[in-house]
């Protein structure tokens, strides 16, 4: 059973995102906060997921979705940052690119692709030869 490329993105970005929250329990700090930090790392999680999803289906190349994976995420922790300060740039910053990574190799990966859009064709009357 494979899902589309937008529905791996909202559930490896929603894990992702759910991870990244409950890591901010190892930060003694943040313990005021902690609702809040979970609450907006999964939501960057979600809604970064199903951005990357959504541009992996249309483009079909390994780095360019991972490229976009990290410009997404990493924009999406940018309004983390500016909410949270900039005392914490990095800790909100490199895990929200981590995220991008790896949920643009997922959704490039392992994402269907919706019926009717294959990349290629084959041309008629030359088996084994493709065309874009």
């Amino acid at each position: 059973m494979s899902a589309t490329k937008p529905m791996i993105g909202l559930a490896v970005g929603g894990t992702l995102g759910l991870l990244d929250g409950l890591s901010g329990f190892l930060e003694p700090s943040l313990a005021p906060l902690m609702g809040s930090v979970i609450t907006f790392s999964l939501l960057k999680g979600l809604v970064s997921g199903v951005a990357i999803g959504y541009f992996s289906k249309r483009v079909h190349s390994m780095p360019l979705g991972i490229l976009a994976g990290v410009l997404i995420a990493a924009g999406f922790s940018m309004l983390l940052i500016l909410k949270a300060g900039m005392a914490l740039f990095w800790d909100i910053i490199l895990p929200g690119m981590l995220l991008g990574v790896i949920v643009g190799f997922a959704t490039q990966r392992f994402g269907k692709q919706p019926p009717g859009s294959s990349a290629t064709h084959t041309v008629s009357g030359s088996p084994g030869r493709f065309q874009k």
